[in-house]
């Protein structure tokens, strides 16, 4: 397949957002399994419990626990049901292309470990294309060519 998506696009497939609609518009629209990585899918349940945690803290922030479990328990049913495909990428080259990366883009971008190791997944792939609502991620991805179609 010729995307890949980050944390930001599967937030919008499983929480209702601003950005929900166009998530679930173009993943309805592709021929296949959206590829998702081990080190997506514990970014995006670790930033579940880590809003669920926030909630507790102060009602004005994150989300419920119960609304956290309804997010992971849809998860694995796609994963199961193979809306998501688990691919296995080689880590040593992902990390050797995002130290690359992160030379050539962090100091004057300013990118995140997690957005430079999602490109640096895409990349390695053979991805074209990267989902995301990150404005600054997708900075990074345009920089090294790729489409960032939403």
């Amino acid at each position: 397949m010729n995307i890949y998506p980050d944390t930001s696009f599967l937030c919008a497939m499983y929480r209702e957002q601003d950005n929900s609609k166009r998530a679930d518009a173009f993943n309805d629209q592709l021929p296949g399994a959206l590829p998702v990585s081990s080190f997506l899918l514990l970014e995006f349940r670790q930033s579940v419990r880590f809003q669920a945690r926030l909630f507790e803290k102060d009602r004005s922030k994150g989300f419920s626990k119960a609304e956290g479990a309804a997010m992971l328990r849809a998860l694995q049913s796609d994963l199961s049901a193979g809306v998501l495909e688990m691919i296995a990428p080689d880590w040593a080259d992902v990390h050797r292309i995002a130290e690359e990366l992160s030379s050539k883009h962090t100091e004057s971008g300013g990118h995140r470990l997690s957005d430079i190791l999602h490109v640096a997944t895409a990349i390695h792939l053979g991805a074209a294309q990267l989902l995301t609502f990150d404005a600054n991620q997708k900075k990074l991805a345009e920089a090294e060519a790729m489409v960032v179609p939403l």
